[in-house]
């Protein structure tokens, strides 16, 4: 298996050695163009030069046959590294030097097709050998020696012909390409160091999710990724998300131990007692006279425990049905889920001695909403009212609408429930410490599946405890 890093690795090196082969094919193009080009100029100059001072020698002197002129000759070959011929205008050589030597060449003319082109059109330039004369091609410049009389006539008495050899320029092109190459491979080494130092920054932290992955497979919910605080790059973000997801991972984890736990607590209290009691009546232990009372209390766990199981089986449906999708909705009249609640309660309430005080708008209030779920939601935030307020006292039941939500608060007085505690409220199994002695036939679900109920229709529900008043608050969206 190829890693991250080797691939981005190879990658990157692929992408520069392509980068540096298209630069150097185009590099030695426009260089060897440029060094043509300038050496063809450097020629072409120095032509000029030589036929002008040619042209000056015959208007003076009406000859070129002098030590100054052929001194001067050899002195810009010479400084130029090239080799000057000066032929007559049927292209008999005159004077050939190389700036060192001068050298003769009888009964041998310049090539018919260099003269007629000079003549005809100016000058010449080209790669050529002059048909033997050098030993290999060279590349040339020629131009006429004119003269010009009083009359503006024009003559021409002559021929100069500047040749560089083809290796100088060869030279000096490959010692450019040499410099180019070595900056090339100079600038290729660096990237592969920096490819490799980059890609390993990359690949580090992913490795490091990786064994932490695999930690959370062994059950080791502890594992963070530390030290990716201060990036504020996608691996900082990936790293910032991958902790919060452990997080909640742990969460998760703790709460299914927390569960466990509950369940088998609820189950194992009531099932103790069950077997207890139902033990003493049939080994003689209790006396007959109080076995009717015993097995009222076998009745009520045996009660406790089908509710629990009840409850549970509700729980499974709920989660059930909001991991596949949302709740079937429909339109229905709150007012009259609620008024129905509350008749159906009627006897717990009275039996409690309590007051109920009730402000639902007059008319219909219709939502959006499954209607039996809406009425477990219902029943079970009164049934809890009713459960934890103390005899006396009243409980508060408000419907009004806002921003396109039925907004219902019910409220009742008791002990306030401290700030910290009030998330837990909707946890499975969750009793606050306070109603344990009260809610002795609670199973701790009621609260959790009015979570989950409203959940499921992307509403929400809120809860306050502030100077004993406890208010549970949640909305559903109007029809």
């Amino acid at each position: 298996m190829k890693s991250l890093y080797k691939r981005q690795l190879a990658m990157m090196c692929g992408i520069m050695a392509i980068s540096f082969v298209l630069l150097s094919a185009a590099f030695m193009m426009l260089s060897y163009r440029y060094i043509i080009s300038e050496k063809r100029t450097d020629m072409e100059r120095n032509a000029d030069y030589i036929a002008s001072f040619t042209a000056a020698n015959y208007q003076q002197y009406l000859t070129i046959q002098n030590d100054f002129y052929r001194n001067y000759v050899a002195s810009i070959a010479l400084i130029s590294d090239s080799y000057i011929m000066v032929a007559n205008p049927d292209g008999r050589i005159l004077y050939a030097t190389d700036g060192d030597n001068f050298y003769e060449y009888q009964n041998i003319t310049i090539p018919g097709e260099v003269i007629s082109q000079v003549l005809e059109r100016g000058s010449y330039t080209g790669l050529t050998n002059l048909n033997g004369i050098y030993p290999e091609k060279r590349y040339m410049a020629s131009l006429p020696v004119i003269t010009r009389n009083l009359r503006g006539g024009v003559s021409v008495h002559g021929l100069v012909l500047v040749a560089a050899d083809a290796s100088s320029v060869a030279e000096m092109w490959s010692s450019t390409a040499a410099i180019f190459f070595f900056s090339a491979v100079v600038v290729l080494l660096i990237s592969v160091v920096v490819s490799t130092l980059t890609s390993a920054y990359l690949s580090r932290p992913l490795n490091e999710m990786a064994d932490a992955a695999r930690k959370f497979g062994r059950g080791e919910f502890d594992v963070r990724l530390e030290g990716y605080e201060g990036r504020e790059d996608e691996i900082g973000t990936l790293a910032e998300a991958f902790n919060s997801m452990a997080t909640s991972l742990a969460n998760v984890e703790q709460r299914r131990a927390d569960f466990i736990a509950n369940v088998s607590h609820e189950l194992k209290t009531p099932m103790t007692t069950i077997s207890g009691f139902a033990e003493g009546i049939l080994d003689g232990t209790i006396p007959k006279e109080r076995e009717a009372e015993f097995l009222q209390v076998i009745v009520s766990e045996t009660r406790r425990l089908s509710r629990l199981v009840r409850r549970m089986l509700d729980l499974s449906r709920l989660q059930a049905m909001s991991d596949t999708s949302i709740t079937a909705q429909e339109q229905f009249d709150l007012v009259e889920t609620i008024s129905q609640v509350i008749i159906s309660l009627e006897g717990k309430i009275s039996g409690r001695d309590l007051d109920m005080d009730v402000q639902l708008p007059e008319g219909r209030v219709m939502v959006w909403g499954d209607p039996d779920s809406i009425t477990q939601v219902c029943y079970n935030l009164l049934d809890n009212a009713a459960k934890f307020a103390p005899s006396g006292t009243a409980i508060s039941v408000h419907l009004t609408k806002k921003d396109g939500k039925a907004v219902t608060a019910i409220s009742n007085l008791g002990a306030t429930i401290p700030a910290e505690e009030l998330p837990l409220l909707f946890d499975r199994f969750h009793k606050a410490d306070y109603s344990r002695s009260m809610d002795r036939d609670g199973v701790g679900l009621g609260l959790y599946i009015v979570k989950t109920i409203l959940n499921s229709l992307k509403e929400s529900i809120t809860v306050t405890s502030e100077d004993g008043v406890t208010c549970f608050t949640f909305t559903l969206t109007l029809a």
